[in-house]
């Protein structure tokens, strides 16, 4: 009985570690972080508009989709980026999204992309964190060795 257990579970965990082999990971691709809202606009379809130099800047593409979390007030909402003129430094939430925050929240932009376990394991997210007037005043890179 021991060893048909035993069998099976090795069988078991075999079968995980092929599975495993196949799945994909989410992972952080591009952020920009400690960005300053420059308007909300109600009346558009949606979307956050940035700065298309900004976004080149944290390898987002535009109308990727993308996650905006608000410091200000907790808010988070998925959306997509809409190219905004280049060195305008504008972060401007538009239609239903615009009640997420106001002019002059801070808010996170993060973008995410399906990978092999393979390339998670080696993927080179790009962050660049901006200061108070939308300036970059920082590039980050993953920590090596994991």
């Amino acid at each position: 009985m021991c060893n048909k257990v035993y069998k099976e579970i090795v069988f078991n965990n075999e079968r995980s570690e092929k599975t495993r082999s196949k799945m994909n990971r989410t992972v952080l691709i591009g952020k920009i972080h400690t960005a300053r809202l420059t308007s909300c606009e109600l009346d558009y379809e949606g979307s956050l508009e940035i700065d298309i130099d900004l976004l080149k800047e944290a390898g987002i593409f535009p109308y990727e989709k993308i996650l905006v979390v608000n410091r200000n007030n907790g808010e988070r909402l998925e959306t997509y980026a809409i190219p905004g003129n280049a060195g305008s430094k504008v972060f401007c939430l538009n239609g239903p999204a615009a009640h997420k925050g106001k002019t002059g929240d801070v808010v996170s932009i993060m973008a995410f992309a399906q990978v092999s376990e393979a390339e998670a394991a080696v993927v080179q997210p790009k962050v660049i964190v901006l200061d108070k007037d939308n300036n970059i005043i920082e590039r980050k890179r993953r920590i090596p060795g994991f």
